[in-house]
């Protein structure tokens, strides 16, 4: 399974909802069009950015079907998974995998802050119990355990275990990984502002929050960067970094449910405990997309 092409511009799509906070499927089917039409060539479903903790299994695996019906095959669509439970997240692994998605996002188990060894049970066990490739990722600043590149390198020997979303800010553990791992197994930046240097130390491309909104431009910093043409990379990523960050002023997606709203292509409200973003975000985003505005989609 590992090295085939899961995509370079991966959006972390957000979950719409309607007025009652209600799941929006038909939004979430326009949503997933939207983004492979503007550029980009993976999605990832039921992540943190799609508020994955405050849906139900039931709305999870009825956002996969719809996701996997809007877009079919143009894009390899990853269910985000993972949990603090290794149960659950087999149950709802299968399930996804029977919803037809093409991949399992599965993130360190939060809160338990389980040992090396227990990581490597825990993601053995989810990858045994699906027949399709499977995604790590790696968050420390949420989960409070940092997933080592030694504990990285054990699992990438599985044959499900394909790729790896690198999301600690750094780029040391990422090059060690990158060294640690078999050529074929794929790192990604889990950071839209890392993403331009996660690519020289050898990551394929980004598992992106931004790409909700700007998929085409960050699909031409990758594509500049793979064809040599570095200092076209780095324009757009300069150009790009205010974005990147102000979507990170709060909490993730606070900021970007509230720019796709700018962009025109409201989402809905977020479900507590997340709120909506407050007017100093608004008026912060709205100055920085205004800056970009020949990147956004027409």
């Amino acid at each position: 399974m590992a090295g085939k092409d899961y995509g370079r511009v991966i959006t972390a799509m957000v979950t719409p909802f309607d007025a009652d906070l209600q799941v929006d499927y038909g939004r979430a089917a326009e949503l997933a069009r939207r983004l492979v039409e503007g550029g980009c060539d993976g999605l990832v479903v039921t992540g943190s950015t799609g508020e994955a903790a405050t849906l139900s299994f039931a709305e999870k695996v009825r956002l996969y079907r719809t996701v996997v019906e809007a877009v079919g095959d143009r894009v390899f669509v990853w269910a985000g998974t993972g949990s603090n439970n290794t149960e659950e997240t087999v149950r709802l692994s299968r399930a996804a995998a029977e919803a037809g998605v093409d991949g399992l996002l599965l993130v360190v188990p939060y809160y338990n802050k389980p040992p090396q060894a227990s990581l490597e049970r825990h993601f053995t066990r989810v990858a045994d119990a699906v027949d399709i490739p499977v995604m790590l990722y790696n968050v420390p600043g949420r989960t409070a355990t940092n997933m080592e590149p030694a504990t990285v390198a054990r699992l990438a020997q599985h044959p499900r275990i394909v790729a790896l979303k690198e999301s600690s800010g750094n780029l040391t553990q990422a090059s060690a990984v990158r060294r640690a791992c078999p050529d074929d197994f794929v790192i990604y930046s889990g950071d839209d502002d890392l993403t331009l240097p996660m690519l020289a130390v050898g990551a394929r491309g980004v598992v992106s929050v931004a790409g909700n909104v700007v998929p085409g431009a960050i699909a031409r910093m990758i594509a500049a960067f793979e064809a040599g043409d570095v200092a076209e990379a780095r324009r757009l990523h300069l150009r790009l970094f205010p974005f990147f960050r102000a979507l990170f002023v709060t909490s993730n997606p606070i900021p970007v449910k509230c720019a796709l709203e700018i962009a025109g292509f409201p989402v809905g409200g977020l479900r507590q405990p997340l709120d909506a973003a407050d007017e100093g975000v608004r008026r912060h985003l709205e100055q920085v997309m205004a800056e970009i505005s020949d990147l956004l989609p027409g």
